[in-house]
């Protein structure tokens, strides 16, 4: 992305149907995705999807990195894995 400069952005579509326990997961992430360098970025609720493999999809958001080695050692922290279990 031009704008982003060196920064590598992630978007994601999922389907949220509990509120409470996304913003509990949100919360969980952020000092995660700190030591990575990464960030929420852009945060959207979806009223209608018109094109995609999942019509439930209600809620985009980006995820972004300084880099793509930062992004990939993020996905591969195991802490990520007890934060979602812990916003379940």
């Amino acid at each position: 992305m031009g704008a982003d400069g060196d920064r590598h952005v992630t978007l994601f579509g999922l389907e949220v149907t509990d509120d409470a326990g996304y913003a509990q997961y949100r919360n969980a992430m952020a000092p995660i995705l700190a030591p990575h360098g990464g960030v929420f970025g852009c945060d959207f609720l979806v009223a209608q999807v018109l094109k995609g493999p999942n019509p439930r999809i209600n809620r985009v958001f980006t995820l972004t990195f300084p880099s793509c080695a930062n992004r990939d050692r993020f996905f591969a922290d195991e802490s990520i894995v007890c934060a979602e279990q812990r916003s379940e």
